[in-house]
């Protein structure tokens, strides 16, 4: 882009260079001086892509070897350079995950490329520079492919080959010389494949590999391949960073179980692979298993439910030997090891693996056990944002379930860069959303429910594209979604019928409610009518303001006027004359609260108080599920009770969010009681102790406890309003917004309040001191501001 030399051209954080990212969004602004002129909409830089007429070269898959039970196959070719390339770049896909090296040279440092998409309607690929890489002469080019997503087990013991019974291969190498002139290599029916020393592959099961064989033709008997039927049209570029290896972890300690197991602990619940450097005969067999925690000194692993979560290695007996996996992944903190005499702690590691997403959102408090309940949503985050954000990573499931994302995307958008994440995933939803606009449970969809429609979950099509926006600004993404949140809200709409009430069809409700047995989780005290009517009108609404933004105004107004008559609708049919909601429960009380679905201040005031009421008779413990947690503490704050909230956040008794924290989670539990207290494992058939959806609390303690909360997309503006009671003497946000970073502290002391603020150039805030009755506006540049406690009159504004 050319501007005049009086101009400035802002181009905003994050902006990753183009060797790491395939495809960067940014914004564009124009301005002279100190004041801005035009802002533009996101445009997209993009590296390496290809159009569908690009692909020349062909998907191939192993004529009779690499079937279902026969391992990974090795896939074989060449490329012979007559010239010294000045430029070469390779384009890679597969059905199934692969792994490419050329000239014996791994490509990248991703890990399970190309990732799982919607596959029968968007197959992503990968392009990687290989300028380095390639020479004159014949150069080898290798693909080892894994099952993965495409053809291992989903969902249920034995369902494999989801998408597919014949793994395959596309790879197309372009390579530029300097007279101007472009060859092109890659995949067509001159390959071979032979078999590789993986012997099985599959996430939920996990690896056996033998290293007495090698990954290469040599010395084996070649099978042909055959060229595949591939729609080139569904291939897409990646819209956000690959998963990669993102730290390293040293183990913290050897455990011998009661019953002589040899157990490495790690300190922390992740998600991953063990690295284990070995030595030892040829032949020898080493075993590593994976788990989440210890049930009376043993690895537990019921909660894996059918998956095996094993490594196996069979040993070469070279002086030395790395074990780590390559086609599968486990949820843990533990590693029960077998087949090493003396294993030494030093020989042992954790490879910790996610989609590779920048952080840009911190928080920190007064108080070590809320900071710990903060760092356990982070560590959940990167455990279960893998290529999809999925539930659980560790037992027989691991999909992207709706619903748990909704309630969770407003922490993810602060805590890491998530618009290119979210955004393909979203293409993956519009793209496996039904005809008449259902919304499957789980994105990519491998539950195939025939007419999938349930509130908060099939809601992910609004909330999640809302949320996108808010965080980063980006049209863009309500642009693409805009289809498919309106065919969402068109297929409510046909559900509830002429009274605007959604009593009918299969709910989930307010999921995991700590009142419901183990052994059914939708048995909540919240009516799962109110439930669903109260995010009924959230969509619509969302949808109407959708429409504004993007200029529909016909549109917008009709949306704006379904929305008034689904809230009328709701009040009347669920809510008193005193504000009492219909199945009088925390959940309900908090939906009605946040969405303001009152009409008159009587029934507001009313709902406030009898939510207080529920709060102080459950002694402060939690009582809602999936969909009351994430709004409950907003719901006591806007009510006037912010008291209230902090001491539901802070209570240890089960349940309560600081109880797992109390057992030493280092991860956000599945279930309240996911651990019970006798140090036993919750007897229902799903806990998990890496589930990110309760984790939400995080939002609330970024935009209420520390302060900062973003009042128009992009955090063009912000609001600054900390919810100061006494609780904690102190609390602290920063946050890398498209404009820069913006930052918050406060700390409480002899009953003042103390506040510095940092503001990046291009954002105002409005900030709000406790006991003011109007803000004080800053711009860039750092402030400080100072105040007398007063909580309860302004917790209510």
């Amino acid at each position: 882009m050319v501007v005049d030399s009086d101009e400035q051209l802002y181009v905003p954080w994050p902006f990753a260079p183009l060797a790491s990212r395939e495809r960067v969004r940014v914004r564009v602004r124009v301005g002279s001086g100190n004041t801005w002129t035009d802002e533009s909409e996101p445009l997209e830089i993009e590296a390496g892509l290809l159009e569908q007429d690009d692909w020349v070269k062909q998907l191939i898959s192993p004529s009779t070897i690499g079937r279902l039970d026969d391992g990974a196959p090795l896939l074989f070719g060449s490329a012979d350079l007559d010239a010294e390339p000045i430029s070469a770049r390779l384009y890679l896909t597969a059905h199934g995950i692969v792994e490419f090296t050329i000239n014996g040279n791994r490509i990248g440092d991703d890990v399970f490329a190309p990732g799982w998409t919607a596959y029968e309607k968007r197959l992503r690929y990968r392009s990687y520079d290989v300028t380095p890489l390639v020479r004159r002469g014949t150069n080898e080019l290798r693909a080892l492919i894994g099952n993965g997503w495409y053809r291992g087990q989903l969902v249920w013991p034995g369902n494999r080959s989801s998408y597919g019974d014949r793994l395959g291969a596309l790879a197309q190498l372009e390579v530029n010389y300097a007279d101007g002139s472009r060859e092109i290599f890659g995949t067509d029916d001159s390959w071979g494949a032979v078999p590789s020393s993986i012997l099985f592959d599959d996430f939920y099961d996990g690896q056996r590999r033998d290293l007495r064989i090698t990954d290469s033709p040599e010395g084996k008997r070649v099978d042909s391949v055959d060229v595949l039927d591939g729609d080139f049209a569904r291939l897409i570029a990646p819209s956000g960073p690959p998963v990669r290896i993102t730290e390293t972890l040293a183990a913290v300690q050897l455990l011998t179980t009661p019953s002589g197991k040899t157990i490495v602990d790690f300190g922390q619940n992740l998600v991953g692979w063990v690295r284990l450097r070995v030595h030892g005969e040829a032949g020898t067999v080493v075993t590593i298993r994976h788990a989440e925690v210890l049930e009376h000194g043993e690895l537990g692993v019921r909660p894996l439910r059918s998956a095996l979560a094993t490594c196996t290695y069979t040993l070469s007996g070279q002086p030395e030997e790395i074990l780590q996996p390559t086609f599968t992944f486990n949820g843990f903190r533990y590693a029960e090891i077998s087949g090493v005499p003396e294993l030494a702690l030093a020989d042992v590691e954790a490879l910790v693996l996610g989609t590779d997403l920048q952080r840009t959102g911190w928080f920190e408090s007064s108080d070590p056990r809320v900071n710990r309940l903060h760092e356990n949503v982070v560590w959940s985050t990167r455990g279960n944002f893998l290529d999809v954000p999925t539930d659980c990573p560790q037992r027989d499931e691991r999909l992207g379930w709706t619903g748990d994302l909704q309630v969770f995307a407003p922490t993810a958008t602060f805590l890491f860069d998530t618009a290119g994440f979210l955004s393909g995933w979203l293409g993956d939803l519009a793209a496996e959303q039904k005809p008449d606009g259902g919304v499957p449970y789980v994105i990519p969809d491998v539950l195939r429910e025939p007419d999938p429609a349930a509130a908060a979950w099939s809601d992910a099509a609004t909330i999640v594209p809302e949320a996108v926006h808010h965080a980063y600004g980006d049209v863009g993404v309500l642009r693409q979604q805009y289809p498919s949140m309106k065919a969402w809200v068109e297929k409510v709409r046909s559900i509830v019928g002429p009274d605007l009430l959604w009593r009918t069809g299969a709910q989930f409700g307010d999921w995991l409610d700590p009142t419901a047995p183990p052994d059914d989780a939708s048995r909540a005290q919240a009516d799962p009518a109110v439930v669903a009517t109260a995010y009924f009108a959230r969509s619509v609404g969302i949808l109407a303001c959708t429409a504004e933004t993007l200029g529909l105004r016909v549109e917008a107004a009709d949306y704006a006027q379904l929305e008034k008559q689904v809230r009328a609708a709701f009040i009347s049919a669920y809510v008193s004359e005193d504000g009492r909601v219909h199945s009088d429960c925390q959940t309900v009380y908090a939906l009605s609260i946040v969405g303001d679905l009152f009409a008159s201040e009587r029934q507001r005031a009313g709902a406030g108080d009898r939510l207080a009421e529920l709060v102080t008779a459950a002694g402060f413990r939690v009582s809602t599920g999936f969909v009351g947690t994430p709004v409950i503490l907003d719901a006591l704050s806007t009510a006037g009770y912010p008291e209230l909230a902090y001491r539901m956040l802070l209570e240890e008794s089960c349940p309560s969010w600081l109880y797992a924290v109390s057992m030493g989670a280092t991860t956000i539990w599945e279930r309240w009681d996911s651990m019970l207290s006798d140090g036993s494992i919750n007897p229902g058939s799903m806990t998990s102790f890496n589930h990110y959806a309760y984790g939400a609390v995080a939002d609330w303690l970024h935009r209420c406890v520390a302060g900062l909360s973003p009042s128009s997309p992009g955090y063009r503006t912000v609001d600054v309003r900390p919810l100061v009671t006494g609780d904690l003497s102190s609390a602290s946000a920063r946050h890398l917004s498209p404009y820069g970073e913006i930052a918050v502290e406060w700390r409480l002391e002899n009953g003042q309040v103390d506040l510095t603020l940092t503001i990046p150039y291009g954002v105002t805030a409005d900030v709000w001191m406790p006991g003011a009755s109007v803000a004080e506006t800053v711009r860039n540049g750092s402030h400080r501001l100072r105040s007398e406690l007063q909580p309860l009159q302004y917790a209510s504004e």
